[in-house]
């Protein structure tokens, strides 16, 4: 079977959002080209792992010897993208795995998402390394400046949620929160 190739070379826009209330929110990689969208369900914290380790990816490449790529320090003003997702949302798929990649030949970070299997009725595991194609992968190819913005914005949905306790770290919801015992139990 053949893999279906959501792909983005150069998209007008990829962005990481939500839909819903903090503490039910979905999260949603999205891109866009022309009239064309694809959005994938992401975690919270798979979203927030992308953005860091595209920053990681783009400060490497500023501090290798003799690198030719300009990469920004700080996400040029330009590039900020604010706006809310594109309507209506419509999941692709739930993510499973996310791989991120650098193309030296076109100076672009490349991101692939690929979809939860399903193994049973309820049961969602990650595709075995060995096991045959996804049935589809979303691609996106975007150049650093993009993906300076890409990662800040990140950053900024994921810390829009429920406010972090300063005991636990854990959610605090609008009624109230309890801590966990601090034993474990």
């Amino acid at each position: 079977m053949r893999t279906l190739v959501h792909e983005f070379d150069w998209p007008d826009r990829v962005v990481v959002g939500t839909v819903g209330r903090p503490g039910e929110r979905t999260f949603y990689l999205q891109a866009r080209a022309g009239a064309r969208s694809t959005s994938v369900a992401l975690e919270k914290e798979q979203s927030a792992v992308l953005a860091d380790t595209i920053d990681e990816l783009l400060d490497r490449l500023v501090a290798e010897a003799g690198s030719k790529v300009s990469v920004p320090a700080e996400t040029p003003a330009e590039l900020v993208d604010n706006d809310p997702l594109d309507q209506p949302v419509e999941e692709q798929f739930r993510v499973g795995a996310l791989r991120l990649g650098w193309d030296p030949r076109t100076a672009q970070v490349v991101i692939e998402a690929y979809p939860v299997e399903a193994v049973g009725e309820d049961d969602d595991v990650l595709p075995e390394p060995d096991a045959a194609e996804p049935a589809e992968m979303l691609l996106v190819r975007i150049p650093v400046g993009t993906a300076r913005a890409f990662a800040q914005r990140t950053r900024q949905v994921v810390r829009a949620g429920r406010p972090a306790c300063p005991l636990c770290g854990g959610p605090v919801d609008p009624d109230g929160h309890v801590c966990p015992p601090a034993d474990g139990e």
